[in-house]
């Protein structure tokens, strides 16, 4: 009896320590009103027109409270775009998971991904616009769901290979690359020329025909 009672004592005190402190919870809201003042700033005034005062001012705090929390602006869109590629990716991994063929996987994958921003478009533009930068845009590149998108694209192809659609030779890591970099090509005719579902879809359709030519079996 003593034995349980003592364990049941210990088990309170585990859980009374993994419960976040008081602090730890004002901390977590000021850092959820913050990322939420930046992206719709980023969204309206684009990564170049945000000022961390303007994002201090939108969640109603000072310069210093934002500071408090993230080390410069590109921290705070950095941590918008992880966020976003983790719920992309895994909009994409459903997607593929439909596929009929490896053709219809791929276009699957293309299609998630433009549906997902089509709402949120001025967010594309600004990130567009931030991997130009040398430094800003390598760190955003260099986020970990950016190569698993690539990853998923390999996967099909793999998967084609397997299923006899696509030949041994069709060199994978090439063609997952070329397949990535297509589909991020096509976001400039969304942003800057209005382009719709519809014809990003037809644009990369044509994209996943031209990219797998080579590979087919037979």
């Amino acid at each position: 009896m003593s034995m349980k009672h003592v364990s049941g004592i210990e088990g309170q005190s585990e859980a009374r320590v993994r419960m976040p402190t008081r602090r730890a919870l004002a901390k977590q809201q000021t850092r959820a009103k913050v990322l939420a003042a930046a992206r719709q700033l980023f969204s309206t005034e684009g990564y170049e027109g945000a000022t961390i005062r303007d994002i201090a001012a939108a969640a109603g705090m000072s310069t210093g409270a934002v500071f408090a929390n993230f080390a410069d602006k590109s921290e705070l869109f950095r941590e918008i775009m992880v966020a976003d590629l983790a719920a992309l990716e895994e909009a994409m991994i459903e997607a593929a998971a439909r596929g009929r063929n490896v053709d219809d996987a791929l276009l699957k994958i293309f299609s998630a991904g433009y549906a997902f921003y089509k709402s949120q478009m001025p967010l594309a533009r600004a990130a567009f616009g931030m991997s130009w930068s040398c430094e800003d845009g390598q760190a955003l590149r260099g986020i970990a769901h950016v190569q698993h998108i690539v990853d998923l694209f390999g996967e099909q192809l793999a998967l084609g290979v397997e299923r006899g659609e696509l030949s041994q030779e069709c060199e994978i890591k090439l063609r997952s690359q070329m397949l990535f970099d297509a589909y991020l090509a096509n976001y400039p005719n969304a942003i800057f020329a209005g382009w719709g579902l519809d014809a990003l879809q037809a644009r990369a359709r044509d994209q996943i025909r031209v990219i797998l030519a080579g590979a087919r079996r037979g």
